[in-house]
C-alpha cells in the first residue's frame, strides 16, 4: 500500500542498520533474520502518523516508531515460542531454524535495543526529563498489559466457560495496548496535552480489537493464498477465537456439542470444514463481520477529534485500507 510505503521507507533503513555487523553473530543473525521477516510494520507508521497529527515532524518521531517495532517482534518471537508456532511469515520461526535458547536470548536483545532507541531522545535538547520519562513509561506500560493479555489467553484457552467479553479483555491487552502505545508515543514526542493523548490511546485500543477479530475471521473466510495461512488454521489449532465463541453463544444443544467435540479432538479437514458451516449456521461470521466494521467505524469517528491534516487524512486511508485487507 503507498501510505504504508511512503512511512515505512526509513524505518525499514534504520531497522536494517541498527544490528548490523554485531557479533556474535549466534545472538546478532537470529535478530537480524526476524527483523528482515518484513511484516506490515503498521504500529511504527502509526507511531509516525500520531506525531503528524499532532503538530510534529514525523522524522523526530522515528526512534520511537523503532522502539514499538522491535518491541512488537521481541513479543512475536516469545509468543512462537509459547504456542510452539514452526513458522511466521513463511519462514520458520527463530526457535525452529536455531534452538529455544536461541530465540529466548535474540527476543531478550531486541527488548534491550527498543529502548536504547529512546535514547535518542534523552540526547535531544529539545525534549525535556517529562517528556523522556513519558515516553519510557508508555513503552514500559503498554509492555506490562500486552504480558497481562498473554497471560490472560492462556487462562482462557483453559476455561471451560470462556466468554467474547473475556475474549475482548485479553485481546486489547494483547493485540490493542501495543497499538495504543505506538500512537501515544507519537503524541508525546509532539508534546500533546492529556485529552489527545488519552484519545490517542483509545484509538489504538479500538484499532487492536478490529484487527484481531478481524485476523480471527480471515482465518475462516480469506483466500489461503493471500492470508498467507491454511484456511482454518485456528480451527484445527484448537483456538479460542471470537468467531468460535461468538458461535458457541448463538448455538443451540446439539450444535454447541459438536462444536466443541470438533475443535477438542484431533481436527481432520473435514471437521474444519463443519466448524464452518456451523460457524454460517450461528451467523457468527456475519455478527462478527458487523463487529469488526463496527470498531473500524469507532476508530474513524474518534479521528473526527484531530485537526484536519494529511497525517490524518493518511491514517483514515490506512485504516480502511486495513478494513478491506485480505492478509
Amino acid at each position: 500500500m503507498n501510505i504504508i510505503r511512503k512511512y515505512v521507507a526509513p524505518i525499514e533503513d534504520r531497522l536494517q542498520r541498527i544490528l548490523h555487523g554485531r557479533e556474535p553473530s549466534s545472538l546478532y543473525e537470529p535478530c537480524r533474520y526476524v527483523l528482515e521477516n518484513g511484516g506490515k510494520r503498521f504500529r511504527p507508521v502509526l507511531t509516525l502518523l500520531a506525531a503528524g497529527m499532532c503538530g510534529e515532524k514525523t522524522e523526530k518521531a522515528i526512534p520511537a516508531a523503532l522502539s514499538v517495532e522491535l518491541i512488537h517482534n521481541f513479543t512475536l518471537v516469545h509468543d512462537d515460542i509459547m504456542d510452539d508456532a514452526v513458522s511466521r511469515r513463511g519462514r520458520p520461526t527463530v526457535h525452529t531454524k536455531w534452538d529455544m535458547p536461541v530465540a529466548i536470548l535474540a527476543g531478550d536483545l531486541l527488548y534491550t535495543e527498543a529502548f536504547r532507541q529512546l535514547l535518542a531522545y534523552k540526547e535531544d535538547s529539545s525534549v525535556g526529563k517529562e517528556q523522556f520519562s513519558l515516553l519510557y513509561n508508555t513503552l514500559l506500560d503498554a509492555i506490562r498489559v500486552v504480558c497481562e493479555g498473554q497471560a490472560l489467553d492462556m487462562e482462557l484457552e483453559r476455561s471451560a466457560g470462556a466468554t467474547t467479553g473475556e475474549y475482548l479483555k485479553m485481546i486489547e491487552g494483547k493485540t490493542s495496548a501495543l497499538i495504543g502505545g505506538s500512537l501515544v508515543m507519537g503524541g508525546v514526542v509532539a508534546s500533546a496535552d492529556k485529552t489527545r493523548l488519552q484519545s490517542l490511546d483509545r484509538l489504538g485500543r479500538i484499532i487492536g480489537l478490529a484487527f484481531q477479530i478481524q485476523d480471527d475471521l480471515l482465518d475462516v473466510i480469506a483466500d489461503p493464498d493471500k492470508f498467507g495461512k491454511i484456511r482454518g488454521g485456528d480451527i484445527l489449532e484448537g483456538k479460542k477465537t471470537y468467531l468460535f465463541l461468538r458461535a458457541l453463544e448463538q448455538s443451540n444443544e446439539i450444535q454447541r456439542h459438536e462444536l466443541n467435540i470438533l475443535t477438542r479432538k484431533q481436527t481432520t479437514p473435514a471437521d474444519v470444514q463443519r466448524v464452518i458451516q456451523l460457524y454460517e449456521q450461528t451467523e457468527a461470521i456475519s455478527q462478527t463481520e458487523i463487529k469488526v466494521e463496527s470498531y473500524y467505524q469507532e476508530a474513524v469517528d474518534l479521528l473526527q477529534s484531530f485537526d484536519d491534516s494529511i497525517y490524518k487524512d493518511d491514517l483514515v486511508a490506512l485504516l480502511d485500507f486495513l478494513k478491506n485487507r485480505e492478509f
